[in-house]
């Protein structure tokens, strides 16, 4: 049983009996039985809490800085009126602190046998499923002097999917894609290219590209035009170990790899080529593969937005394994990893040649900006010491360099700047031919 808090109708009976605070029922009655009647017979007039049915509907899925709906329906199954406050608990991260909040909260009357729906507001800070954990309610009776309190477990999980804040970047990649499919001519003929059609010679035009029989079948000079093949294999693989839960300002290296590859997935989607995933540390954490072009991407915020980081070292060995499976043929890998020196160095540029061997490598990583401008900074004593600790710029640029020796393609750059540099890293190896 709870006591309720209604002081002026306690002192409108009379004086408020000390014993009323006593931990024993039976010392509030010897001091006032008319009130402590009253207390317990509003006690057993108040709606069972127990005896009460709850479903829920609403939202599944939203993206992360967006609201949720979701619905609580409560049935009253006795002959009681329920006259209820009602808390419909969530995780913290599902709620910030304001309007939100408040909503789980409810005051509510239900008729015997009627059912009410109450909304909670969702607006989730972090990425994951967040999962209703319990429903508290507490029955008042008629006088509001004491109430029932129960919980009930409602399970609903909504999913919180990755923001994919880096798709205002799409459409300006899209029409450089349209201009790459439909140029006049590409440099590089080969492995990467296909035939398009005939058009006429103009000055510049490399010799290697006139059609001998067509031009000798016109007055004119004929030149093939070519455009990037299609349906070349994409395999992002995403290094989900240690090194990808370091936060660079308010994100974790982790978040801004999940943009990175959302948009690459996306324009290569759209440019006709497969992109298939692989989320690895000691294990394999995600995989989607073989998806149409209309479900790759669905499916692959799906599947990452439950992914968190491993406090654990990636195994670069099973990782490359990993890859080599997953790519029989030869496809461009785009390894979304960290540039720490000894994690590559011990890990990363010992298998490397099995890849580059088979494959294009394009490895992709997230560059602190306040580390560059630490490097910068002059002009006093703390300005010095902050350059001198900046030592890990140099290291950066070093392990950069061994990648790009050994057959790999490397992109470094800050958060915001990670999903639209690995995109013009793709179209330039797609327009050069390399895939």
């Amino acid at each position: 049983m709870a006591l309720t808090g209604r002081t002026a109708l306690l002192a409108a009976l009379g004086s408020l009996p000390v014993g009323i605070l006593a931990p024993s029922w039976t010392g509030m009655l010897a001091v006032n039985a008319p009130l402590s009647l009253a207390i317990l017979c509003d006690y057993a007039l108040a709606a069972p809490v127990r005896t009460l049915k709850f479903t829920r509907s609403g939202d599944t899925t939203v993206r992360l800085g967006e609201t949720a709906e979701v619905q609580l329906t409560v049935t009253n199954t006795s002959r009681r009126r329920l006259r209820a406050h009602l808390r419909d608990a969530w995780p913290p991260s599902s709620r910030p602190a304001g309007a939100e909040q408040a909503s789980s909260r409810h005051a509510l009357t239900v008729p015997a046998g009627e059912r009410r729906r109450l909304n909670t507001t969702l607006r989730p800070t972090r990425r994951g499923d967040r999962r209703a954990e319990r429903v508290t309610v507490r029955s008042f009776g008629p006088l509001g002097l004491a109430a029932r309190q129960g919980n009930h477990e409602v399970p609903w999980t909504v999913r919180v999917l990755p923001p994919f804040t880096s798709r205002k970047h799409l459409l300006s990649r899209l029409a450089r894609l349209r201009d790459l499919d439909g140029r006049t001519s590409v440099l590089t003929r080969g492995d990467g290219t296909e035939f398009d059609s005939l058009r006429a010679y103009v000055p510049g035009d490399d010799t290697r590209s006139i059609d001998w029989r067509a031009t000798a079948r016109q007055s004119a000079v004929a030149v093939r035009t070519w455009r990037p093949e299609r349906d070349r294999h994409i395999l992002v693989v995403l290094d989900t170990g240690r090194t990808s839960a370091g936060r660079v300002g308010d994100v974790p290296r982790l978040d801004a790899s999940l943009d990175a590859a959302l948009l690459l997935t996306a324009l290569a989607t759209r440019a006709g080529d497969r992109v298939d995933l692989l989320a690895y540390d000691r294990r394999i954490r995600a995989h989607v593969q073989g998806r149409s072009a209309g479900e790759v991407l669905s499916a692959m915020v799906n599947a990452l937005a439950p992914i968190e980081p491993a406090l654990v070292e990636t195994d670069a060995r099973g990782l490359s394994t990993a890859v080599l499976a997953g790519a029989p043929r030869r496809s461009l890998i785009v390894l979304l990893t960290g540039l720490d020196a000894a994690p590559v160095e011990e890990g990363l540029l010992p298998v490397l040649p099995r890849l580059t061997q088979r494959h294009t490598v394009l490895v992709a990583s997230v560059a602190d900006p306040h580390i560059e401008k630490m490097a910068a900074a002059r002009g006093s004593v703390d300005a010095v010491y902050q350059a001198a600790g900046a030592q890990a710029r140099a290291r950066r640029l070093r392990t950069a360099e061994q990648l790009r020796r050994h057959g790999a393609v490397v992109v470094d750059t800050t958060p915001d700047n990670l999903a639209p540099a690995l995109a013009d890293a793709y179209l330039a190896l797609k327009g050069a031919g390399r895939l």
